[in-house]
């Protein structure tokens, strides 16, 4: 793709899950036949593009923000194509399956650390396969995909790419897309078969350190402490299995990022008050629509991870995935008024 009509490309086109989050805040995630107590319950947006498209809406991105996907013939998709318009989304690629539920989570969240636990409803995301997307028609510069192992049409196997995912990836390349992934934690071997062709097709890289260390094999944690090492090693071998730009791997220490032209960085976290943390739902998409706006904007590797940390660290103030968010001055200001913890370059 010609270079400058790469630079003249503008906006993020995101796809994959829509969903709705009921998120509980309970005293104690209970053992089998024991109870719990709910203290508080809220309505929130759940699904990689829904998160990081109004996470870069409130942050106030110049550039334009358009959703693809698939919702249910009910309330809930009503409200989620209503929530796109009314903060500048464009629902241009998000279609209406007749007969289907929107999809739906039940987050339960410990006031305590704010630990969650995830009870899901695939619904109309099961059946998005990409299939109505006009990347010929769109001028935006970067498609991001999310959530892979958590689309099941997306995630089913494509004769000539490996997965279908990877194959819409290749056709938004094609028509001269920068693109992203997001993938879900989970505990499954799938990761190689799933994410492994998707890499291929990939320019910049967004994982938790947990979700790298399934995708590639490398330990990053030893008796609960982080390896350093491990990260950078992980980071590496996603560069070997196929992303071509940019690794960022966030995790609770904060993050680290890698270009292929051989820059490196490690991020600290910021040094919060214990009882800052309201939950951590949709901290890593925040991480991901930081670094995403930076991408965007060409900033450079350390402002990129810094906007990321301080746009998950606004996001852990509400239990919602994307409530706690604000604009990009105020995360930004998140930085002097705590301080980063472990920085190190």
């Amino acid at each position: 793709m010609n270079q400058d009509i790469t630079n003249n490309r503008s906006g993020l086109l995101a796809g994959g899950n829509w969903i709705i989050d009921q998120v509980k805040m309970i005293d104690v995630y209970p053992k089998h036949e024991q109870l719990a107590n709910i203290f508080d319950q809220s309505q929130g947006t759940g699904g990689s593009p829904y998160n990081v498209l109004l996470d870069l809406a409130k942050m106030g991105a110049g550039f334009p923000l358009v959703g693809a996907g698939l919702v249910g013939q009910d309330r809930l998709g009503e409200y989620i194509l209503e929530d796109c318009r009314s903060n500048g989304i464009d629902p241009a690629f998000i279609s209406v399956s007749p007969g289907t539920s929107t999809s739906y989570t039940d987050v339960m969240t410990e006031i305590e650390g704010g630990r969650r636990t995830f009870f899901h409803n695939r619904g109309a995301n099961a059946t998005w396969a990409g299939e109505d997307i006009d990347f010929a028609g769109s001028n935006a510069k970067i498609f991001h995909l999310g959530y892979l192992l958590l689309l099941d049409a997306i995630d089913a196997e494509d004769s000539e790419h490996g997965t279908v995912g990877a194959a819409l990836l290749a056709k938004a390349r094609a028509a001269g897309f920068k693109t992203s992934i997001d993938v879900v934690s989970e505990d499954s071997e799938r990761f190689s078969k799933i994410i492994g062709p998707a890499l291929k097709q990939v320019d910049y890289c967004i994982l938790n350190e947990i979700e790298a260390s399934k995708v590639t094999g490398v330990a990053v944690r030893k008796d609960g402490q982080l390896l350093e090492d491990g990260i950078e090693e992980a980071s590496q071998k996603l560069f070997e299995l196929g992303v071509s730009d940019l690794v960022a791997i966030h995790f609770p220490e904060g993050s680290y990022g890698a270009k292929s032209s051989g820059e490196k960085l490690r991020q600290g976290s910021l040094s919060l008050p214990k009882d800052y943390i309201k939950g951590a739902a949709g901290a890593g998409d925040a991480f991901c629509s930081g670094v995403l706006l930076g991408i965007h904007e060409d900033w450079p590797l350390e402002k990129c991870l810094l906007t990321g940390t301080c746009a998950a660290t606004a996001c852990m103030s509400n239990p919602t995935c994307t409530d706690g968010l604000r604009s990009l001055e105020e995360c930004l200001a998140l930085a002097d008024q705590f301080g980063i913890g472990e920085d190190k370059n």
